[in-house]
């Protein structure tokens, strides 16, 4: 009705009246848009005549969504700047890191099988050169020959089986220093471009403070295989707790490094993709047991190596029957 009206104007007479006429298009005054409750009323005899069903979407919620479309895309912290090039640089760099890791954590596997672990009896934060002479072979072996484990296991090796055990070990300390340089100078580079925001940069760098404890940590654990066991019967071996220490905190670097590089190159998730939303939810559910469980697998798995609990249990297998039936 006050729509109808704004189209006609009031003219007094000469007699005192008023008349109302229409006014010409240019002169034409819109009225604000009703709200509140006669807004609704008007939208309910405006609507009447629509077949019983039929939608009728409300400009609010529309509105409303369409905010919160815009607000959610604003909300999207990304953890790069610079673009798509630069989100894809650092996440190569990021899934070879973790990468690197994991290779560390296959190599220390190796040395350990090898029983490799205890035949460097001195460490250094920067590293050193190899033995390159025969003199400084013949050092180091006597260096060796001090520990526990020669005296107990190896004594009587030779020095060429000796050379074996130690490029074992110092491959897998200089593999970690060289994973550290590697990590340090790509940072660096991008921390200069300006690419790594600041919750980013703080996060990589707890990472890279870790990963040089992991050396702190590693020699740590090899010292306590370089002291004397407490029974003579007893053969040198490293701290189980130590090796789970060692173990976890390299499992924690390598999934640190490999969700963030999820996160700088999936910032946001494809919501168009309703079945991918439907999958994603159904890994979520299941994501934290199943972790929880390789994360228990794995640290006991180091207290089993520690202890060497699968020797001890074979060797007991073996003479079980004769405790027994006399076999």
């Amino acid at each position: 009705m006050f729509g109808r009206l704004a189209f006609l104007k009031r003219i007094k007479a000469p007699n005192g009246t008023y008349n109302l006429r229409k006014t010409t298009p240019s002169s034409m005054v819109f009225p604000e848009q009703p709200t509140g409750f006669f807004a609704s009323q008007v939208a309910t005899k405006c609507f009447r005549s629509l077949p019983k069903g039929h939608y009728v979407p409300s400009f609010r919620n529309l509105s409303t969504v369409a905010s919160t479309g815009i607000n959610c895309r604003e909300g999207v912290k990304l953890l790069v700047t610079g673009g798509a090039s630069a989100q894809k640089m650092v996440g190569i760099w990021l899934f070879g890191s973790a990468a690197w890791v994991f290779s560390m954590v296959v190599l220390g596997g190796v040395t350990r099988l090898t029983r490799s672990g205890l035949s460097m009896t001195d460490w250094k934060f920067t590293g050193s050169l190899p033995p390159l002479s025969d003199e400084d072979w013949l050092l180091e072996f006597e260096k060796y020959k001090q520990s526990p484990e020669y005296k107990r296991v190896n004594k009587g090796m030779s020095i060429e089986d000796f050379k074996f055990i130690y490029w074992m070990e110092y491959a897998h300390r200089m593999w970690g220093r060289t994973l550290g340089l590697m990590f340090a100078l790509p940072f660096s580079y991008f921390l200069r471009k300006g690419y790594i925001t600041l919750g980013l940069g703080l996060r990589l760098s707890a990472f890279f403070a870790l990963g040089a404890g992991q050396g702190l940590i590693g020699w740590w654990m090899v010292k306590s295989g370089l002291e004397e066991p407490a029974s003579e019967y007893a053969q040198p071996r490293v701290s189980p707790y130590r090796l789970a220490a060692h173990l976890t905190s390299a499992f924690a670097i390598y999934c640190g490094l490999f969700w963030t590089g999820l996160s700088v190159v999936m910032p946001e998730p494809p919501a168009e993709s309703v079945a991918w939303v439907r999958g994603a939810a159904k890994v979520k559910r299941f994501a934290l047991p199943v972790s929880l469980l390789v994360a228990i697998t794995a640290v006991s798995g180091a207290f089993v190596a520690g202890n060497d609990a699968v020797c001890n249990c074979v060797l007991f297998l073996s003479f079980f029957p004769s405790f027994t039936m006399n076999y």
